[in-house]
């Protein structure tokens, strides 16, 4: 059976502790791997970002040119992150949508930073994930982001 049960994030995700309350279930479940990723984009934690996607996840990210499909190539896609340090994310809104009991949609608008020649840039973006519970574990199986429109 599929559900939609939509809800609206007013604090931004990378303020959320992981253990947080103030949303609950599977959502909540599918969030705390979300909190996971982004405190890994501001490590610049290659392998962590990797480790939380489904091998099979399909990726588009900002500056892909191709879906990817297989862990390689988030590998290779994320290698960026070792420029510019420090890098940050942040989720700035955000909504979320119980798909199943077993897969969750989170929407939002992202913030992504880094330091380039001594001074700090700013990008904003759209970005989407779609978690999926499988044998227990919650994945990334999903993933897209662009830039936000001039």
């Amino acid at each position: 059976m599929n559900r939609s049960v939509a809800a609206k994030g007013t604090t931004p995700l990378a303020t959320l502790p992981l253990d947080s309350t103030a949303i609950s279930g599977i959502k909540a479940e599918a969030l705390q791997v979300l909190a996971k990723w982004i405190q890994a984009f501001n490590a610049s934690d290659i392998e962590g970002i990797v480790s939380l996607y489904a091998t099979d996840a399909l990726f588009i990210g900002t500056g892909s040119k191709e879906v990817g499909t297989n862990p390689e190539y988030f590998r290779k896609y994320f290698q960026s992150l070792k420029r510019d340090m420090p890098r940050g994310a942040q989720l700035k809104s955000y909504s979320t949508m119980e798909l199943s009991s077993t897969v969750v949609l989170i929407s939002g608008m992202d913030t992504v930073s880094g330091t380039k020649d001594g001074a700090t840039f700013y990008r904003q973006g759209r970005t989407s994930f779609v978690l999926a519970k499988r044998d227990e574990k919650w994945q990334i199986v999903q993933f897209h982001r662009s830039a936000v429109p001039d």
